[in-house]
């Protein structure tokens, strides 16, 4: 896609959008079905590039994954039928494909090596790597196995009990992916509530899993079976245009069957906070994942304090949440976010970098941003810093700029949302 050029926007917003399929359910999908006994289908797929890095592993591994469109037919025959790829396995920008996989791959009993772009060969990777060392998985790679590439030699794993010094749902899911193929318990325990799309997709696949609270443990004595999964719009891609809705005067947007998890919908939370007028509809429960529709109207919003636990329900629409505080009247304060430092790129510099350049007045901290608002957007020449939430929220923004916003490079939003562009353009007509 290249460098994008967005023209300065005079008019409302309205249409009715169906945002692509949930990233994180998607990457499950295929790892869960992958492993299971059985044909699973995969409806309303996410088509980019992260989730399609997770299928071609498996395949790599003998797995049978059809593709048609956003539809996936996957035949698994059980973890024993894996076998040893005869290539290193390439992740591109994908750390939701790393950190999971090595979770997997540490409890295969053959040899694997990983490794990923520039970006993602400088992702902390020792969250994970440390805990499965515990487990007795062999590992090694730059910096002490803490950077890719990395080397597997898959053991037979043993049980831990581990308390999670990160909030990462990426860490969670990985250990108790670990723990399916490893002997005894896996006891995992959070300090905060993250996502929980591996532990309602274990239970989907008939894992032995129980939940306590913020305490998870998982054995390995029921083999998994197919279960078909239809992927929730992924609220993360539709928080962009919650966005849009809440700050283009005049606009009336529409996102149906948008994922409601309740570990996910920090980001309906502060609009609900900032005085949005937003409506949630038609809520059902599908495949184990509540979903609704979404209707949200332009609002004269409020400045506010988003900090401890609603966080990790919302660490990836901080950037998209930075663009709403500069159009609220008052300061906006997020901390508790240090987890943005090791994204795919320093979100917090990112978004201050870019904000910054199109006018807003706004500073980074160690764990998070504060935003002055209300603050009108004048357009200029931004970094997507190859990032595609990075590069969404330059493109946003040039709907309130008064001149013409460039953005770098916009190949990055295929990772996660490959119509962005298409969707942008139909609510603009």
């Amino acid at each position: 896609m290249g460098k994008v050029t967005l023209s300065p926007y005079n008019g409302a917003l309205s249409g009715e959008l169906a945002v692509p399929g949930d990233k994180s359910v998607s990457h499950r999908s295929v790892i869960l079905g992958s492993l299971a006994n059985g044909t699973t289908k995969v409806t309303n797929f996410l088509d980019g590039e992260d989730c399609l890095r997770t299928i071609n592993a498996f395949r790599s591994m003998g797995v049978s994954i059809k593709k048609e469109g956003s539809s996936l037919t996957i035949e698994g025959k059980g973890i024993s039928a894996l076998k040893e790829p005869t290539e290193p396995l390439y992740f591109g920008n994908s750390g939701t494909t790393t950190r999971l996989m090595l979770g997997i791959l540490a409890g295969l009993e053959f040899f694997t090596t990983v490794y990923g772009d520039n970006s993602l060969s400088n992702r902390p990777m020792d969250r994970v790597v440390n805990p499965l060392r515990l487990m007795k998985a062999a590992i090694d790679g730059r910096n002490g196995g803490s950077l890719l590439p990395l080397a597997i030699r898959g053991e037979k794993l043993q049980g831990i009990n581990y308390t999670l010094p990160v909030k990462s749902a990426q860490v969670k899911s990985a250990i108790l992916l670990a723990g399916i193929l490893a002997e005894g318990k896996t006891t995992v325990t959070e300090k905060a509530q993250t996502r929980d799309h591996t532990e309602n997709m274990l239970e989907a696949f008939g894992a032995d899993i129980r939940r306590d609270g913020l305490t998870t443990t998982v054995t390995s004595s029921k083999p998994l079976q197919a279960s078909d999964v239809n992927v929730p719009g992924d609220i993360s891609s539709a928080a962009f245009f919650l966005a849009a809705g809440a700050i283009v005067p005049g606009s009336n947007i529409r996102l149906t069957k948008v994922g409601l998890n309740k570990t996910r919908t920090g980001i309906i939370d502060v609009l609900i906070d900032m005085g949005a007028n937003i409506k949630v509809e038609n809520q059902q429960s599908v495949s184990g994942e509540l979903i609704g529709d979404i209707n949200i109207q332009f609002s004269n919003l409020q400045s506010t304090t988003i900090e401890g636990e609603i966080i990790p329900r919302l660490i990836d629409e901080i950037p998209i949440i930075a663009l709403l505080a500069t159009q609220a009247e008052g300061k906006t304060i997020i901390k508790d976010a240090e987890e943005l430092r090791v994204k795919e790129t320093d979100r917090i510099a990112a978004v201050v970098d870019v904000l910054t350049k199109l006018g807003a007045n706004i500073e980074g901290t160690d764990d998070g941003l504060i935003i002055y608002g209300k603050t009108s957007l004048t357009g200029g020449k931004i970094s997507s810093y190859n990032d595609h939430r990075i590069a969404m929220m330059g493109a946003i923004a040039s709907l309130i700029a008064k001149e013409e916003v460039i953005i770098d490079d916009a190949t990055s939003i295929s990772i996660s949302y490959p119509s962005f562009f298409d969707h942008l353009q139909s609510i603009t007509k």
